[in-house]
């Protein structure tokens, strides 16, 4: 379903710009919250992307190396608009915290000493910690949906390993991947046997 503003190609590129700007320029807390807001942007809000699309874009943004927020914003571009909407979205994505990194290497030592704006970055921290939840809730019901009980225990399964037992994240993403692999192998298998 599309808006007004987003029928013609130019308003659309326009738009993947705008959106990929916004969302980078106020996204505090790493790859996992951009996920969020690209999810609620293009799929909830524009509808270009189904929501259990934008949970595999997910996934392979972060097992893909690269900063998560860039990969994921230029899987949604490539998905919606092809290779020109990868360089606009890369374009969105980058400008943001280029800018700001650059200002705050300027006045790095007044910074690093203020109180004010030490007490900020720590209310900044709740507020992270909110969206990184909001994403876990929303993930978590998208991989219910999609894959089952199954899907959630090896979610819980990851989180666990990682945190729990501090397994190496490239672990954790080859077995995930590997099951992936059996199990859809083993499904289109049988189903082979069924047809014959």
């Amino acid at each position: 379903m599309q808006t007004e503003t987003t029928k013609t190609p130019k308003n659309r590129y326009w738009t993947l710009f705008l959106s990929t700007l916004t969302i980078s320029a106020f996204t505090f807390g790493g790859g996992y919250v951009i996920v969020s807001l690209l999810k609620k942007k293009f799929a909830d809000e524009l509808h270009w992307l189904e929501p259990e699309e934008m949970l595999d874009l997910a996934a392979i943004a972060q097992s893909s190396p690269g900063a998560v927020a860039v990969n994921a914003a230029i899987l949604v571009a490539y998905r919606t608009l092809g290779l020109p909407g990868m360089g606009v979205a890369i374009l969105g994505t980058i400008i943001p915290p280029f800018v700001i990194i650059s200002l705050v290497s300027l006045c790095y030592t007044a910074f690093r000493t203020n109180p004010i704006v030490a007490a900020v970055l720590k209310g900044m921290q709740s507020g992270v910690a909110a969206v990184i939840a909001d994403v876990t809730v929303n993930l978590t019901r998208s991989v219910r949906k999609e894959s089952g009980t199954v899907g959630v225990l090896i979610l819980i399964g990851a989180f666990l390993a990682s945190w729990l037992f501090s397994v190496n994240v490239l672990w954790i993403i080859f077995i995930c991947a590997a099951y992936g692999l059996g199990s859809t192998w083993l499904r289109l298998h049988r189903r082979r046997e069924r047809m014959l």
